[in-house]
């Protein structure tokens, strides 16, 4: 089987809508979390976690604040992309408004 780096995006205006979720919100969208997380067990390696603000690191200077549209990891584990693609039907990260996953191999390391 091979791993993937499963990244879960959306614009930060997004987000920001679903910070501003009721108790009552919040706790349906992580029961559909977990809903999803039995359904796929057998491809979950890490369910990961949320992601929380950047900053980047360049050569020649130090750390600058970074906007970027990632809200959430996991690594998971399939035959292909294809293959995992399937699994991410129904996803809950979808109820999220432009909410996007990307799916990304993760290659070995050359001669390990």
């Amino acid at each position: 089987m091979k791993k993937f780096l499963v990244l879960y995006k959306a614009p930060a205006s997004s987000f920001e809508q679903m910070m501003k979720a009721s108790p009552e919100q919040q706790k349906a969208g992580m029961d559909a979390w977990m809903a999803w997380s039995k359904s796929a067990a057998a491809s979950i390696v890490d369910m990961g976690a949320p992601l929380g603000k950047a900053v980047r690191v360049t050569k020649g200077g130090g750390p600058t604040p970074a906007i970027n549209d990632l809200g959430g990891y996991s690594i998971l584990q399939a035959e292909s992309k294809e293959a995992l693609a399937g699994t991410m039907k129904g996803h809950p990260h979808f109820m999220m408004p432009e909410g996007t996953i990307e799916i990304v191999e993760l290659m070995p390391m050359p001669g390990a």
